[in-house]
């Protein structure tokens, strides 16, 4: 079982002056702590308008600082806009070799589209396309990663000339390749495609079992027919994160921060929205079901808080049946609503010395065996994959200058 942590950089209202700055730079802390406590992954998305919910814009950016910062985390785009109207291809793809040259291997690469009219139609992308341009751009980027040269591309949503687009990336190929999910379709289109999933939704082990069910079962069939240069078979769930000694205290620190998180991704996609003038925060209070109080009565009474909300008892089980159900690896969503940094360090440190030792016993062992089970499957899955033909050189185009000779020669004048 693998740990990440992930970010939104999410910043409810009321906003005073430097709370950006705050956020931002307490998020970099808590990262550089992980990677010291031995958390595997740092994960950040990619979002655009979403305030309150999203500032976070620019994960190049803030990931370029985590690479810079740590030593052994890796540090993963959970996700990135891959259409063009939002980041050209091969924009995206010089980005990538970048961080994975200056984080020294360290990147994976997690792909998204967006869903919010707020982002796609700031961008002009139509919402019953974006699922087919995204994976039309994420080949193409795989593609631009591993060429020399790249031979060009006419599609449906972006073309490009022939370039050899450079830096080429450390790791070989290229750095794996996740999709962002939220039902059971999309983790078929991940399966399909080869792709690791990022499962971006709340469910239970009962359901992650499914969920992980027809993941594998698509990879280990015909249906799996890669877009990148290699196959990523791994699913990540994300969960809720508290962890105090008291269950009551994890509960009083963490249970707000997570209901806001759920109630955002569901109002910016079904409310209207008025640009600068956000109440997120403030509606999702009125909403609110429940007290604190309320729930920490209703939960005291179970043996077991099993929603990443707890005791590191609670959480141990919580990762046991996450396991059991088949995920490879959990994300622990620790930065939501007005969680406090303070808690969220302490959150982090408590789980790795009390919870995270056991597991990484196991990792090793579980994942050479999970290797050894599907290197046939994986190796049939390369066999159908549709490449990209390479261009000898004869049939590399000539980029001819701007200037010719005989322009040149004509405005020089008589020499002499």
């Amino acid at each position: 079982m693998k740990f990440g942590i992930f970010y939104e950089h999410q910043l409810p209202k009321p906003w005073n002056e430097g709370d950006e700055a705050r956020l931002f730079h307490e998020a970099l802390e808590q990262v550089v702590l992980a990677d010291r406590l031995g958390y595997d992954y740092a994960w950040e998305v990619e979002h655009h308008f979403l305030e309150e919910y999203s500032h976070s814009s620019a994960p190049e950016v803030f990931l370029s600082a985590c690479a810079a910062l740590t030593k052994n985390i890796r540090v993963g785009h959970g996700i990135r806009q891959v259409i063009a109207n939002y980041n050209h291809p091969a924009r995206t793809a010089e980005g990538l070799a970048t961080l994975d040259i200056i984080s020294k291997g360290r990147l994976d690469f997690g792909i998204g589209e967006g869903a919010t009219r707020l982002e796609l139609g700031g961008f002009g992308i139509p919402a019953k396309e974006k699922r087919v341009m995204a994976l039309e751009s994420a080949e193409q980027i795989a593609n631009m990663m591993v060429m020399h040269p790249y031979p060009g591309f006419e599609g449906k949503s972006f073309s490009f000339p022939c370039r050899n687009v450079v830096p080429k990336p450390v790791q070989k190929p290229h750095p794996p390749m996740w999709m962002a999910c939220t039902n059971r379709d999309t983790i078929k289109v991940a399966a399909s495609r080869g792709l690791g999933a990022l499962a971006f939704s709340f469910v239970d082990p009962a359901e992650a079992r499914n969920w992980a069910d027809i993941y594998y079962g698509i990879i280990k069939s015909e249906e799996c027919i890669p877009i990148g240069h290699s196959v990523n078979a791994n699913i990540a769930m994300v969960s809720n994160f508290s962890v105090h000694a008291d269950r009551a205290e994890a509960i009083r620190r963490g249970q707000e921060g997570f209901e806001f998180f759920s109630y955002a991704v569901n109002a910016l996609v079904a409310h209207d929205a008025l640009p600068g003038r956000s109440s997120l925060y403030a509606d999702f209070l009125k909403s609110r079901a429940a007290s604190d109080e309320e729930i920490i009565s209703a939960r005291q009474r179970a043996e077991v808080s099993a929603n990443g909300i707890g005791t590191p008892d609670d959480i141990r089980a919580h990762i046991r049946a996450f396991q059991a159900a088949g995920v490879d690896q959990v994300i622990f969503l620790q930065q939501a609503g007005r969680n406090k940094h303070q808690h969220i360090c302490e959150s982090l440190e408590l789980f790795a010395a009390d919870v995270m030792p056991e597991f990484k016993l196991e990792a090793e062992a579980r994942e050479r065996r999970k290797a050894e089970e599907l290197a046939p499957f994986i190796a049939a899955a390369m066999g159908r994959k549709q490449w990209m033909k390479p261009l000898a050189d004869h049939e590399i185009p000539v980029v001819k200058a701007s200037v010719q000779k005989a322009q040149i020669n004509e405005t020089a004048g008589p020499k002499g």
